[in-house]
């Protein structure tokens, strides 16, 4: 007989505070009860037998009959409601860390469709695994027959219940069962928030909901020596910088003390945050090369529901009329990098964002100082083409039926990456606006390659500007307000009602 928590049993609300109190009242007790039964599970002994263990997470169910939204909905935002008649549900987890996400949501359905919100325990298990707290490592205390005995006792992960049908619109709910409310299961967020620490060495709690990506270490250091500078800054508006092993320097009039122990290497993908309490701050992630990367970093951090990702890196100029140092604002992409072939058709078309071009191209005028003819000399706006091969320049360019120089060519393409069309198509996938501005720092259709000298003489002139220009962007659509940015061009016919 399964060892569960007492049942708490579903209640109505029309409070989104009192309905996060019952979402925390069901987590925290779910949580707490699968801790106390590993550590006796880690204390007895290796042969003694334990009865199976399970606790669910919370759910959150809207049922309406309507397909019209009450005189009070916000007829401006793309989110906050369910797409017609019917039951929509979805499990939670973590209230702590997006209680405001969750209040938020939960004010916008009961404002939108003026009915109840049920909350209660849903059938889904909680793995054990995501309720250990950070810092914990329980198996590594365990012999190899307790082991053993760890997968009858508990729920384990269950890649079943985390797939990504819902984003990717392949989901089909059985008949009779409730149609999705959010983009994510509980299960899938957990999942993601483990990997986040795993890749990036920092605790999800510091993810900020602004995000840069890069592919170069250099933007790091000069990310690096900004955070450290806002932090003696009285005027800068960030409460912290964070850096991998959760090294944290606090704002110097806060009082406080720094924390954290740096790790002896780096993670695969360093994270570092520079943070606001309201979560507005920025984080900002080096994801190396190559689209197997960028996809895995963007796969996980969609999970926290951020306003903006924009990716800030180098590329290959394509055209004769660029220079080194050149910026590309990418309005459209060639999508060869092929790691979202299963998930996002090739067909389906990666749209530009008006705010978030605008706000790149008035922040690239705002930094260099420089308008019109001369900003569009530095300036180049077109399609970007990402490939997964780093050496597509030796590629056959005669004899063939068809060649990278022709294809770039007939796209229309001015620059190429690996990265870009990547971080672009898994925003579009998520609902996670996007942005791309490039930096041309070689020109291998023209004879221009990427050599060390030439490279570290590029990199010092241009990274500190290029990284000002992706602050002041996100800046910039931070003071503009976010409703804005979640674009109707990011959302599907039968949309989930969650941001």
């Amino acid at each position: 007989m399964l060892q569960t928590p007492p049942f708490i049993a579903p209640s109505r609300f029309t409070d989104p505070d009192a309905a996060l109190a019952q979402v925390q009242r069901i987590y925290n007790q779910s949580v707490q009860h699968l801790r106390d039964a590993l550590q006796a599970f880690v204390a007895a002994p290796d042969d003694e037998a334990v009865r199976p263990v399970r606790a669910c997470y919370p759910f959150v169910r809207l049922q309406t009959q309507s397909v019209s939204r009450s005189a009070k909905a916000d007829k401006r935002l793309s989110f906050g409601f369910v797409s017609g008649p019917g039951t929509f549900e979805t499990t939670l987890t973590r209230p702590d860390l997006y209680a405001d996400y969750y209040r938020e949501q939960f004010r916008l359905l009961l404002q939108n469709h003026g009915i109840e919100l049920e909350v209660g325990t849903s059938t889904q298990p909680i793995p054990v695994h995501f309720s250990w707290a950070e810092g914990d490592h329980w198996e590594g205390s365990l012999s190899a027959r307790r082991r053993e005995l760890m997968r009858d006792t508990f729920d384990l992960p269950d890649l079943t219940a985390m797939d990504d049908g819902i984003a990717n619109g392949t989901f089909e709910p059985a008949p009779g069962a409730p149609q999705p409310l959010a983009l994510f299961t509980a299960a899938r967020v957990d999942y993601s928030l483990h990997r986040l620490r795993h890749y990036t060495g920092t605790a999800p709690e510091h993810f900020q909901n602004f995000v840069l990506f890069t592919n170069y270490q250099f933007y790091i250091d000069e990310f690096v020596r900004m955070g450290h500078a806002a932090m003696a800054d009285a005027s800068s508006g960030y409460s912290r910088f964070v850096e991998p092993g959760n090294v944290l320097t606090p704002h110097s009039a806060s009082g406080q003390s720094a924390s954290g122990t740096a790790p002896p290497r780096l993670p695969q993908m360093p994270a570092y945050h520079l943070v606001r309490d309201d979560h507005a701050g920025i984080t900002m992630v080096n994801i190396g090369v190559g689209p197997s990367n960028a996809k895995t970093i963007t796969d996980h951090i969609a999970v926290l529901r951020p306003h903006v990702w924009i990716m800030l890196g180098h590329c290959a100029g394509l055209r004769n009329s660029q220079a080194l140092g050149d910026y590309v604002l990418a309005h459209g992409y060639v999508r060869e990098d092929h790691v979202l072939d299963e998930e996002l058709p090739l067909w389906v078309p990666i749209p530009a964002l008006a705010e978030v071009q605008v706000a790149l191209e008035s922040a690239v005028a705002e930094v260099t100082q420089l308008q019109g003819h001369e900003l569009k000399r530095v300036l180049r706006t077109g399609t970007v083409a990402s490939t997964d091969n780093r050496n597509w320049e030796l590629l056959p360019f005669t004899h063939a039926a068809t060649t990278p120089a022709r294809r770039f060519s007939q796209s229309r393409a001015v620059a190429l990456d690996m990265e870009s069309a990547t971080i672009a198509a898994n925003g579009f996938r998520f609902r996670v606006p996007y942005g791309t501005l490039l930096c041309v720092s070689d020109k291998p259709l023209h004879g221009e390659i990427k050599l060390p000298g030439m490279a570290n003489h590029f990199y010092r002139e241009r990274v500190n500007q290029h990284l000002q220009i992706g602050i002041r962007a996100l800046q910039t659509l931070r003071e503009a307000g976010v409703d804005q940015l979640h674009s109707r061009k990011l959302r599907s016919f039968a949309e989930v009602a969650f941001q």
